[in-house]
């Protein structure tokens, strides 16, 4: 008994350092990629950086994407020096050349924008009598300022005879009755009466001078500023950099130029002037002609004026891609095998697959994008010594085109098509003998879905899209009639699916909504959720169809994923049996009872994830 516990005891300690050691390992790997990736290297697979395709932009085409990631929301540092300088590289790459702002800012006729000082005052007439002296009939207009208020007279009236006129100084000394203008009130603003006044208002007289004398102060300073870098080279492997801007400083620079045999001569380059250099010769420096010239007197040489002030013209060929295509395809597998289990149990095998394929087009020249996807999702489960069963099936298309309308609003159509691929069976047992009954086979039943309305888009992640003129159809073409005892032979029931017997389609003007959201909860955990709604118009429109799926993934690692598929789908005219204690529940004809319910699937497990 003693060995026997000693062996017990033994076997127990190894068991659980090999698997404390199984553990350590795989947390070594997780922590440690580079173990995966030789691994891999070894098994024969080429890992490495994937290569980056060339990237050829054009200049409307670098300025949008730079100004996409300028935006405030992308950067972290509002004051970051690259944000900066990516900026400055925006406005002046998106600007007019200096040279011609400048000329145009120069011959600006100032004077034609300007505003008449009297426009910014409110005056009022009075008439006066105020003293004057000269000759009878002298007509003037004088200014007056009284109590730092100006008076501006206006037309003088004539003279008029008074009681008593006195002499002064051989001049006649009298009273006028005179207008005078009177500014009551000083206007903070003025608007110009001319259509194509450049500005609003303005706030002040002689503003217009202002602006011509602060437009040419910034002028001058920009022109003192600006300067560029030339470096001039030769055969040497020496270079002079020069600088050439408007401030001359009078500086040159010494250079050897030389020739193919490596002979130098001095020339002093320096900014002469404004655009212009100055190369000079080493003084002290001869030339000597050859002893002997032959004369060519009908020698030419035909010379072409090529222009350099100018970058020539390159045509860039960028081909656009309207359509993006991807696959995601998932495999779920599971199984358990029995011997002798004492606890009871039977074996089982279940698969599960589901390959999505996704095809987008977007052409922003016309305004007119397009999403699409087409799913297939196929499932068998095996227990006991049953027979293979199917406990999965699905085969959808979702077609979207949406064209731009305002904000993040578009003009949607939609088509979606729903069917399955195999064979579905319903199974119970009269007798201790199990019933199977076909209830669905491809394209019995199918649904399309076609609608037109707005498609909203908050952000690249949702989808939610409304249309009020909607139409379903639900066909079961290979639907029978039901007779008093059974179905016939070879059909489906159709009545299970919504439709009258003896007819083999239902079709329903309504609304349809959609709703289609990608949400990231963790780094690694994305849910995704597709919910459909539609009413019927004419038929109970208050009974909404309910189609809602959700698809929950957490990645393990770059090829394994945890999944959680639910499914849930709730339509007035599917009606299922009504069951009590296994039994369906009969009505007073004879007939089983029947009524809509909550239909619910939910898938969960380990799936292989392939994504190209």
């Amino acid at each position: 008994m003693r060995k026997t516990i000693h062996k017990f005891l033994i076997l127990f300690f190894f068991v659980v350092s090999c698997l404390s050691g199984f553990s350590q390992e795989q947390s070594l790997t997780t922590k440690n990629p580079g173990a995966v990736i030789d691994s891999l290297r070894k098994a024969g697979l080429k890992i490495g950086r994937p290569e980056c395709p060339q990237i050829t932009l054009s200049k409307d085409q670098a300025i949008h994407y730079l100004q996409q990631r300028t935006r405030p929301s992308y950067w972290v540092n509002q004051d970051d020096p690259l944000k900066k300088a990516i900026d400055h590289l925006l406005l002046e790459a998106s600007s007019e050349r200096f040279d011609s702002i400048d000329s145009y800012l120069r011959k600006y006729p100032y004077d034609s924008i300007d505003l008449s000082w009297d426009r910014f005052y409110t005056l009022k007439p009075l008439k006066v009598r105020i003293p004057v002296s000269g000759p009878a009939g002298d007509s003037t207009v004088s200014f007056i300022s009284v109590k730092d208020t100006l008076l501006t007279a206006g037309d003088t009236l004539a003279l008029k005879p008074f009681a008593s006129i006195d002499t002064v100084n051989s001049g006649f000394a009298a009273y006028r009755d005179t207008t005078i203008l009177i500014v009551i009130d000083t206007l903070e603003s003025v608007k110009p009466d001319r259509a194509d006044f450049p500005f609003r208002y303005y706030n002040y007289p002689y503003q217009s001078d202002s602006i011509r004398v602060a437009v040419n102060s910034l002028l001058e300073y920009v022109q003192n500023r600006d300067s560029v870098i030339v470096n001039f080279s030769g055969a040497g492997a020496r270079s002079v950099p020069v600088w050439m801007n408007s401030r001359l400083n009078g500086s040159m620079r010494r250079y050897w130029l030389k020739n193919e045999y490596n002979d130098s001569v001095t020339v002093w380059i320096g900014n002469e002037g404004r655009n212009t250099f100055g190369l000079y010769l080493e003084q002290g420096v001869n030339f000597r002609k050859p002893m002997k010239q032959a004369d060519y007197s009908e020698a030419k040489i035909n010379l072409q004026k090529v222009d350099k002030s100018t970058l020539k013209k390159q045509n860039i060929l960028i081909k656009k891609r309207y359509w993006n295509y991807r696959t995601e395809a998932s495999m779920v597998f599971s199984q358990s095998a029995l011997s002798n289990w004492v606890k009871g149990g039977e074996n089982s095998i279940s698969t599960a697959l589901d390959i999505t394929g996704y095809a987008d087009f977007k052409k922003p020249e016309i305004k007119l994008s397009s999403s699409n996807f087409a799913r297939l999702k196929l499932g068998f489960l095996a227990s006991g010594n049953e027979d293979i069963r199917k406990n999965l099936d699905l085969l959808e298309t979702n077609s979207k085109v949406n064209h731009k309308a305002f904000g993040k609003f578009d003009f949607s159509a939609i088509m979606l098509f729903k069917t399955q691929v195999a064979v579905g069976k319903t199974y119970k047992k009269v007798n201790d003998e199990e019933i199977a009954t076909i209830v669905s086979r491809f394209m019995n039943p199918a649904t399309l879905t076609i609608g037109f309305g707005l498609d909203y888009k908050p952000d690249k992640k949702t989808s939610i899209n409304f249309s009020p003129i909607s139409y379903k159809g639900t066909f079961v073409p290979q639907g029978g009639k039901i007779t008093a005892d059974s179905l016939l032979p070879g059909k489906i029931d159709q009545t299970r699916y919504g439709i009258e017997p003896g007819k083999k389609s239902k079709h329903e003007p309504g609304a349809s909504f959609m709703l289609s959201k990608e949400s990231q909860l963790l780094k690694n955990m994305t849910v995704t959720n597709r919910l459909q709604l539609f009413t019927n118009y004419i038929n109970k429109p208050q009974n909404i169809d309910v189609d809602w799926e959700m698809i929950v993934v957490y990645n393990l690692n770059w090829f394994t994923d945890l999944r959680l598929n639910t499914h849930l789908i709730f339509d007035d005219d599917t009606k299922t049996t009504v069951l009590k204690s296994g039994v369906p529940v009969l009505l007073e004809d004879g007939t089983e009872k029947k009524t809509a319910r909550v239909q619910f699937k939910e898938l969960f497990g380990v799936s292989l994830m392939f994504k190209f």
